[in-house]
């Protein structure tokens, strides 16, 4: 199965497999907590996100831009800029309305937990959910921990599904911490050494 970086062409798919795939994410259900409207909520914030992240050139998806993204960040910028967090805000802050504040504690928790050491960051990982199963997420990843053996980074990433921890351990990512959200699930936050 081929891989490809992502394009500009890919957004709109990609919105949709994204939000498919993080469907039943616990971080995404406590951000958008309300169930009706949660995937458009979700859609927002993962086309937002494809808008961003693949200009660094280190995201890609499958051959036909359907099957899933793996969108990373160089080091030093995974954080957004003030314009960009303004754009998210305008897309969906009516979504996370009226638990803002929580959202907000729980979020700047998980930021505060960012190392501070230069990484290759996994912003992003998700496979459309009828191709799950079929080795895509092992696919999506591999071209960043490449460029991270390459390069000698260290790669880190976040998930809040337990079940992710088996997959990321395959890949040679380790737990290095956890955290409860307010009121929330759990997130763990992995890290991988360059082989």
């Amino acid at each position: 199965m081929a891989v490809r970086p992502v394009g500009d062409e890919d957004v709109d798919p990609l919105a949709v497999t994204l939000m498919r795939a993080f469907a039943d994410d616990p971080v995404t259900q406590w951000v958008y907590a309300r169930d009706a409207k949660r995937p458009m909520w979700s859609h927002r914030f993962f086309r937002w996100q494809l808008r961003r992240l693949p200009r660094q050139e280190v995201s890609w998806t499958t051959e036909d831009g359907t099957g899933g993204a793996a969108l990373w960040a160089l080091p030093g910028r995974w954080r957004e800029d003030t314009r960009e967090t303004l754009s998210l805000l305008r897309l969906t802050l009516p979504g996370v309305l009226p638990r803002l504040p929580r959202v907000l504690r729980g979020l700047g928790q998980v930021e505060a937990r960012h190392p501070a050491e230069r990484h290759l960051y996994l912003a992003v990982l998700g496979v459309d959910p009828d191709r799950q199963g079929e080795g895509v997420g092992s696919r999506l990843i591999q071209p960043g921990l490449d460029l991270c053996d390459r390069e000698q980074l260290p790669a880190y990433l976040e998930t809040g599904k337990e079940r992710n921890l088996a997959f990321y351990g395959r890949h040679g990512f380790a737990v290095v911490d956890e955290l409860r959200l307010p009121k929330g699930p759990p997130v763990w936050f992995l890290w991988r050494e360059p082989r």
